[in-house]
């Protein structure tokens, strides 16, 4: 019999259509089975991942959530252009990333107000705007 976590994780894939893979649904569970959404990096799943006693590597890891983001299941939020982090929440919202110890968690949306942007050149178009605000603890 499947755990509700199983299940979440099984439900989850079967949104985007996706093969469900003993390691996409190992990985699924991981991301979802609580119900909550996640911000991982891909080493921070393959950690949990292991931490379970799961055989999967960690281009396997890389490659799932690349699979997962090009579904529509999670977004990628890249941080400085060197860090990614996968958010199970696809949802338009902003983002904290706190310095001191490289964590994302969502910034509740309802309190950013952007007025105006930017024009944009001729022949293109705004695909996304990301909103990541760079948090340290105060001493």
């Amino acid at each position: 019999m499947q755990s509700d976590a199983q299940k979440r994780g099984r439900e989850w894939l079967s949104q985007a259509d996706l093969r469900p893979t003993r390691q996409r649904l190992a990985l699924a569970e991981l991301l979802v089975g609580d119900g909550k959404n996640r911000h991982v990096t891909a080493e921070s799943l393959f950690a949990a991942a292991e931490a379970r006693g799961e055989k999967v590597s960690l281009a396997t890891v890389y490659n799932t959530l690349r699979a997962f983001c090009d579904a529509g299941l999670m977004q990628e939020v890249t941080v400085d252009g060197t860090k990614s982090y996968f958010d199970t929440n696809t949802h338009d919202h902003p983002h904290f990333f706190w310095e001191d110890d490289g964590t994302l968690t969502d910034a509740p949306a309802d309190q950013l107000e952007i007025a105006r942007l930017p024009s944009v050149p001729d022949g293109a178009e705004i695909a996304s705007v990301d909103v990541v605000i760079r948090l340290r603890r105060a001493p």
